[in-house]
């Protein structure tokens, strides 16, 4: 059981007003808040740990570099990687998702080539297959998605082609908050010895990830929605894949010797890590899966899923609000319209209230499409926030209803 109340004074900012109101804060999709001791070491670092890394032979640098690839072990054991080799520090999803992107283009596609996407994705994992295909002739293949916001797996089977390169899903979808079944995913492009890059952007926060039983060939986060920094992101990858990928950028770092003539590349995992590192952002998020281990996963999860579960069954109570997104499983988020009242309208006056939601396409213009929507208020769940919390939720929307 987790010791709600508790857990809360380790995130000061839950305890702000807005407007004269309690904060409520159900943006957790967008990003989480950070506790004290994420922002203690962050602090800490630029104050006693701070010279660049890898290249010094003082006190400091030693001691920098120590800490940075301290924590690329903490996230290699946190996600359960075989070797930290496999870990590569990146700015973020978006960016690690840019790497794939461009690198395995390169090396192992040609122009009428394909990469299986899904119709929800964020556009973090579809606007680099565009530029892709704008530059290298490929072309995407894309899984429908359901009325309950499951992705159609007999469809999915039948995409595959002898041009099929790459798959590349969402593990849980930001606006839906369906758990996609990637095991089932990964197992059937695995049969055609296909490789597969997952986006868990919105999956590590909330469920345990054990890379190797996913047998995932590349797996994507970002620090800032597991209560670690902003700016700082991992991406896993399979060491023989990351072997035969070329570097995403050029600089130092990532490199063994440079002539006029010829560069040779560094090892795993620094070929793609071109330029000083974010070693005080490592850092941080380095504690913060500490802080997320502590807790424990498992409980986390059934936890956010009672909030889920509770909020779902109370609004449903509320006349003529439409939930999107009600596959068989989900997590932690939950998306809506209610009546003729546009989503921005919900949003700004349920910020009067002092509730934070998030309101518009999600950055999943393609899956509004697919919904005949322009947008939803989505509400997502933490571990911090409480059942007192969806109360005054719900209340909200009610007293806001009226009010059209």
């Amino acid at each position: 059981m987790l010791d709600i109340q508790s857990i809360r004074k380790d995130f000061p900012i839950l305890q702000h007003t807005i407007y004269n109101k309690p904060l409520v804060y159900f943006d957790n999709a967008a990003t989480t808040q950070k506790p004290k001791v994420v922002v203690e070491k962050i602090e800490d670092g630029y104050y006693n740990v701070n010279a660049n890394i890898h290249r010094g032979v003082h006190f400091l640098s030693q001691a920098a570099t120590e800490a940075h690839e301290s924590a690329r072990k903490k996230v290699q054991q946190f996600i359960q990687a075989k070797s930290s080799n496999e870990i590569i520090f990146t700015r973020g999803t978006t960016e690690a998702i840019n790497l794939i992107a461009s690198s395995f283009t390169d090396e192992f596609m040609s122009p009428g080539d394909e990469v299986i996407i899904s119709e929800m994705e964020h556009h973090s994992n579809i606007v680099p297959w565009q530029l892709q295909a704008a530059r290298k002739g490929i072309a995407l293949k894309v899984i429908p998605v359901t009325d309950k916001g499951e992705l159609c797996m007999d469809t999915y089977k039948k995409l595959f082609t002898e041009r099929t390169r790459l798959v590349s899903v969402t593990h849980i979808s930001n606006v839906l908050g369906t758990i996609n079944p990637v095991e089932e995913i990964i197992s059937i492009a695995h049969q055609h010895d296909i490789p597969v890059l997952i986006d868990g952007a919105q999956s590590v926060p909330h469920i345990k990830i054990n890379i190797q039983e996913l047998d995932a060939d590349f797996y994507v986060f970002s620090g800032h929605k597991v209560y670690g920094p902003t700016g700082i992101g991992v991406l896993y990858g399979k060491e023989n894949w990351l072997e035969k990928l070329p570097p995403y950028q050029g600089g130092g770092e990532m490199i063994a010797t440079v002539t006029f003539e010829k560069t040779v590349f560094n090892e795993l995992p620094f070929k793609f890590e071109a330029g000083t590192p974010d070693y005080i952002g490592s850092t941080a998020l380095g504690t913060a899966l500490e802080y997320i281990e502590k807790l424990g996963v498992e409980a986390i999860s059934e936890y956010e899923d009672s909030l889920l579960t509770y909020a779902t069954s109370q609004i449903k109570k509320i006349e003529d609000v439409k939930i999107y997104g009600e596959a068989a499983h989900k997590s932690s988020v939950l998306s809506f319209l209610t009546g003729q009242i546009h989503h921005y309208d919900m949003g700004m006056l349920l910020d009067r209230l002092g509730i934070a939601v998030r309101t518009g396409h999600h950055c999943a213009q393609p899956l509004m499409k697919r919904f005949g929507i322009e947008g939803t208020v989505r509400a997502s769940f933490s571990f911090y926030n409480t059942i007192e919390e969806i109360d005054i939720f719900i209340a909200g929307i009610k007293q806001i209803k009226k009010m059209f």
